[in-house]
């Protein structure tokens, strides 16, 4: 029961998914719902590919990805978008640590994330559009809970950067156990959509490697400039690399542009 409260507080604290009142609250939660990080990225992508499924039946592959990313991005409240329109906001315009810091803790959206976020968005619905629906979906699912576990491999590794902020209550601790966990709820559906054959061993594989590649990028980045994480870097992480796994869904399937 206790975990059961932790994952509807991971749920309640990265979506404006209600939860059952019974859940109730307590602090101290926060600080180990997030081991359910990438247990709640499996809810948004069923959210997302149930949007998917319905829009197709009804209008073209491009459409139906623009109306699931869009249900993504409600289930969610841009929570991640938002945060990596702030990084590339703060990292792009910020010179000094402490003008990294203010800036992306500014409400406001400068040009950097306008064009950052804009490219993104556009990627993602590109790349989604291009695969066949059966492999969209599972694309889906592959890689909503496997970029929440690459997100949170930054609080497992890095010290937060800020005294207070949004993700400062996740932040206290989490242990090696916790991690597992979190990798156990991220790789298991990776694990059924290989041996379901939905998509190639290869691509999933690929995909892993590419996305610890730009996570430990990320994260290098992160402590040369604001010696650790914030709230807005792990949605940036999150966001990366969820691009980043579709696109080796995508080449998978050798739709290069010379094929």
């Amino acid at each position: 029961m206790h975990q059961l409260r932790l994952f509807f507080t991971a749920l309640q604290f990265f979506t404006r998914l209600p939860i059952p009142r019974w859940v109730g609250f307590e602090a101290d939660w926060l600080q180990h719902a997030s081991r359910y990080f990438p247990l709640v990225g499996l809810v948004v992508a069923a959210i997302s590919a149930a949007a998917y499924a319905l829009a197709a039946l009804l209008f073209p592959a491009p459409v139906a990805v623009v109306l699931a990313t869009a249900a993504g991005i409600y289930a969610t409240g841009a929570f991640h978008e938002d945060g990596f329109a702030d990084m590339c906001d703060g990292f792009g315009g910020g010179m000094s640590q402490e003008r990294v810091l203010e800036i992306m803790k500014d409400s406001r959206i400068g040009a950097y994330g306008a064009i950052g976020i804009g490219c993104l968005i556009a990627l993602k619905c590109v790349t989604l559009a291009l695969l066949p629906p059966a492999s969209a979906i599972a694309a889906l699912f592959l890689a909503h809970p496997l970029s929440r576990l690459a997100a949170t491999s930054l609080i497992w590794q890095l010290d937060y950067a800020r005294a207070e902020g949004k993700a400062k209550p996740l932040a206290q601790e989490m242990q090696t156990d916790e991690f597992i966990i979190a990798a156990v709820c991220a790789l298991l559906p990776a694990l059924l959509i290989g041996a379901m054959a939905w998509i190639s061993w290869q691509a999933i594989v690929s995909g892993l490697l590419a996305t610890a590649i730009v996570t430990y990028w990320l994260a290098q980045k992160c402590v040369r400039r604001i010696g650790g994480y914030t709230g807005d870097c792990l949605g940036a992480v999150q966001q990366l690399t969820e691009a980043v796994l579709y696109l080796a869904v995508l080449a998978g399937l050798q739709h290069g542009a010379w094929h």
